[in-house]
């Protein structure tokens, strides 16, 4: 009988591919106490944490069945990685789906005018502020034009903006500070109003 706990990842790993599936077992139990903790953590919340874990595993085995993981001794944080990107997910889908209540509220919130269809007068306004602000970014200097671009049509972040764009995250915040200085002086320059009246 082979003592797996002895093994290492990878012969654990090419066990499983080879069709132990106890080898996955002594694999997850190896790294489960820190991978969850790192889970619970971050989100705060045991079920949370559950879940995440959970599919962080799902995802594993279907790597590993799918031939995807290339072993180069880091099986740990390989699957850290994994919880991380899917607790990001998460988060992003919340903001994607931030949904509010009409109990607590003395007045029906769904009952106001912000809520109610637009009508044509309403969304050409709206197609003519957002076609102003796109020629206002493009008489920007590059560099600023970039970060705006990026944030605000591309939804990066600026930590994701400095990596690409090669800069530090406080030479990306200070080129947004400008560009909004500079979109604010073109505004006032052509005296545009970018608002419904």
């Amino acid at each position: 009988m082979i003592d797996r706990k002895n093994l290492s990842d990878n012969e654990l790993i090419q066990s499983y591919v080879d069709g132990d599936h106890t080898s996955l077992e002594t694999l997850i139990n190896r790294y489960k106490n820190k991978i969850f903790t790192y889970i619970l953590v971050t989100v705060k919340n045991h079920h949370l944490a559950e879940d995440i874990f959970q599919d962080a595993f799902i995802k594993v085995v279907r790597s590993l069945k799918a031939g995807k993981y290339i072993d180069n001794g880091k099986f740990a944080s390989w699957v850290m990685r994994i919880s991380h990107n899917l607790v990001i997910d998460h988060y992003r889908r919340e903001k994607n789906m931030s949904t509010c209540s009409n109990d607590a509220s003395e007045y029906d919130l769904f009952n106001s005018t912000k809520f109610s269809d637009e009508n044509i007068e309403d969304l050409m306004i709206n197609d003519q502020i957002l076609n102003s602000v796109k020629d206002l970014v493009e008489e920007l200097p590059e560099d600023q034009k970039q970060v705006v671009k990026m944030r605000h049509y591309m939804d990066m972040s600026f930590k994701e903006i400095a990596v690409h764009t090669n800069v530090s995250i406080n030479t990306a915040l200070g080129r947004m500070r400008y560009a909004l200085i500079n979109l604010r002086k073109l505004i006032e320059e052509k005296q545009l109003i970018l608002t419904k009246m």
